[in-house]
């Protein structure tokens, strides 16, 4: 198996939150993806955070295309590896 991962960026928690929880309703995952809160560069202040919605597919079976769109009903994109 392979270790595929998508990095989703959004643009804040709920967004996140929200996200993660469709993700699974609509592209049924193994597993939960992950958040992770990312500090603009020399940001302290939480209203300056991007929030990372990470998730694996090992079995490839994903479409980026598929998850680009799909971030982007939440004001954010996929990160290309």
């Amino acid at each position: 198996m392979s270790d595929v991962r998508h990095v989703l960026v959004l643009p804040d928690r709920d967004s996140a939150e929200e996200a993660a929880q469709a993700l699974g309703e609509r592209f049924g995952l193994d597993e939960e993806p992950q958040l992770i809160r990312d500090a603009l560069a020399g940001e302290d202040d939480a209203e300056d955070a991007q929030w990372l919605v990470v998730l694996r597919d090992e079995r490839e079976r994903l479409d980026p295309g598929e998850l680009d769109a799909f971030a982007g009903e939440w004001d954010g994109w996929r990160e290309e590896p």
